[in-house]
């Protein structure tokens, strides 16, 4: 017997499987800048001036706050990249005094985030959420070093089973006004897992225990949550 277009084995059910492993959802806090212009353009659809760019800012939009799935890493004291974009900083640096990791230079790795990377970050390293910290400040291009310490910022650190705290700092950028942390003190993480998302354009850091090793090298492409950056002494 034929299997019937759209039986769930059929090549309907097939094609809506495959729509749904190829474009990734969107984050929620992406809703309203996707809802808004796609109704202004629903609405607006017989007057082509306004239809056009509000559309535009829709896909836009959704391209932006898109939230793909990832796979982490199963090897033991694995760091995990806290976001897409390019590593811009492998070096020591002395961590935001809120972090509370002390005043010695740590391991240190940032990535930068363009506008066209996915924007949410990711649990560097499993383990409990002992320091959760807002910082105003400036907004300097995230891609410059002193941004670590000047700019606006929230600053998370976490604790893992092994005892080891590994500090995430998300920063703001140029055209960055809005950081969200998720991640509550007293959170349990998983590697991996979505914990925030800075809009629009920003950079993310991450302070590792001394002896550490980092894995990454500067102008690397990282992908949230899958690349290994670094593992933990």
């Amino acid at each position: 017997m034929a299997r019937r277009p759209d039986s769930p084995d059929g090549p309907v059910a097939h094609l809506v499987d495959l729509v749904k492993h190829t474009v990734p959802p969107l984050h929620p806090a992406g809703v309203p800048f996707v809802a808004v212009p796609a109704a202004v353009a629903v609405l607006a659809r017989r007057r082509r001036w306004l239809r056009t760019p509000a559309g535009a800012l829709a896909l836009a939009s959704a391209a932006f706050f898109r939230h793909p799935s990832r796979v982490p890493p199963t090897q033991p004291g694995a760091v995990v990249a806290p976001a897409d974009g390019e590593v811009t900083l492998v070096d020591t640096a002395v961590p935001p005094a809120e972090l509370g990791l002390g005043s010695e230079p740590l391991p240190r790795i940032s990535t930068f985030l363009s506008v066209f990377d996915v924007h949410v970050q990711r649990v560097p390293v499993a383990g409990t959420v002992e320091v959760v910290q807002h910082s105003p400040g400036k907004f300097l291009s995230a891609d410059l070093p002193e941004a670590s310490t000047d700019n606006e910022r929230t600053s998370m650190r976490i604790r893992t089973a092994d005892g080891h705290a590994v500090g995430v700092v998300q920063i703001a950028g140029l055209v960055a006004r809005r950081i969200v942390c998720d991640a509550k003190v007293g959170d349990q993480l998983t590697l991996g897992d979505t914990y925030g998302l800075i809009r629009f354009g920003s950079r993310v850091d991450v302070y590792l225990p001394a002896g550490s090793q980092q894995c990454v090298a500067v102008g690397q492409r990282a992908i949230g949550a899958e690349t290994v950056v670094a593992t933990l002494p």
